[in-house]
């Protein structure tokens, strides 16, 4: 059998595969993106294990574990660790600490014949590597941002760049009030491990610049971590500068042709419905900072859009909004900003000095 590991950086950067044995609330909680959860206990077991540990120490509830977890059960989930090892010859196993469960959970597999290494320190030590990552990561490597006003196609040009962290992408989030998609967003700590991860390959990879969108706090209900607010505090700026034409449509595309599609494909009976009321509920999340006449104006026009399946009134509608409400936010936000502005183009313009830029040992962009 390969020995059991400490090496965290190499788990991560090689993105080996990981068999989580802790119980499913504790995996909901806070998990990584290479983890599979096939618990050693129910939330229910652990639950009656803990409160024999506080009531009549370790030996009690170690005993009443290995009741509860017994006979068919037991070899159903020993059964199931071992097919994932199976499919997974490179992985390890963890528990919380690195303690009783892992090591259970590693003892009754190599009892079944299939041996499996587990991560030293398990989960909590690979969270706080995770945390001291990203803030050697962030302290080591500048932070430049893409900015932009709403709809000039800020995410495309990150995507398009290796140096990038797409940060509304680990969110699930495209950061507006509109920007929630199908699937909830994350937990708070799956979005912080995520990013840890990839600060950490991408400082791995000696990248000279850390491009990032300008974001706010939150990106949806997921929050920043403050180290790297405060990174992006005063960081240098590109800007992408679009007509209100191409912004327009950017929107179109992303938030009525695309996730139309995305409604289609989960259910093709109820997609328009359901497309119709996120886009209402989106604007009425901003009714108050609109006002009741605006938002009463735009609420006819989308409901006008949707009514005669008219692409043109969808456009109409969705430039009214960038112009009234997105654009002078965006210059009020501005204006508070202290960062430098290095670049100013539109879409194309920006991805070409940057692509061109990042690569060159020296250049101060």
């Amino acid at each position: 059998m390969r020995d059991d590991s400490a090496d965290f950086r190499a788990l991560f950067l090689k993105k080996v595969p990981l068999l989580d044995t802790r119980a499913p609330i504790e995996f909901q909680r806070g998990a990584f993106p290479m983890a599979t959860n096939l618990p050693l206990m129910t939330d229910s077991e652990r639950h009656q294990v803990g409160i024999a540990h506080k009531a009549e120490g370790q030996d009690a509830a170690i005993a009443l574990g290995h009741k509860l977890v017994s006979g068919l059960d037991r070899e159903e989930r020993v059964a199931l660790w071992c097919a994932y090892a199976k499919a997974h010859p490179d992985g390890f196993l963890y528990c919380f600490r690195g303690g009783l469960r892992s090591a259970t959970a590693q003892q009754w597999m190599r009892e079944a014949g299939t041996p499996y290494p587990l991560v030293k320190g398990g989960y909590k030590a690979m969270r706080q590597f995770l945390l001291n990552a990203m803030e050697e990561a962030l302290e080591a490597v500048p932070v430049l941002l893409v900015a932009g006003r709403t709809g000039c196609g800020k995410t495309r040009v990150i995507e398009s760049l290796a140096q990038s962290i797409d940060l509304e992408g680990l969110a699930q989030h495209r950061g507006s009030s509109f920007g929630g998609l199908l699937d909830p967003q994350p937990a708070q700590i799956d979005f912080e491990n995520a990013l840890s991860i990839d600060l950490l390959r991408r400082h791995s990879l000696g990248v000279y610049r850390l491009v990032m969108e300008d974001e706010g706090k939150l990106v949806g209900r997921i929050y920043l971590p403050l180290s790297l607010r405060k990174r992006m505090e005063g960081a240098a700026r590109v800007v992408v500068e679009e007509s209100i034409e191409q912004r327009t449509e950017i929107i179109y595309q992303d938030y009525i042709v695309e996730l139309a599609g995305r409604y289609a494909q989960r259910d093709v009976a109820t997609a328009a419905e359901h497309h119709r009321q996120h886009l209402q509920q989106g604007l009425a999340r901003i009714r108050k900072r609109l006002g009741g006449a605006r938002h009463q104006a735009l609420e006819a026009k989308m409901q006008s859009a949707f009514d005669q399946g008219d692409a043109a009134l969808h456009r109409a509608w969705i430039s009214d909004l960038l112009r009234q409400y997105y654009d002078p936010m965006y210059d009020y936000q501005m204006a508070q900003r202290e960062g430098e502005i290095v670049y100013q183009g539109n879409r194309s313009a920006v991805t070409e000095f940057l692509t061109q830029h990042l690569n060159r040992d020296g250049v101060q962009v």
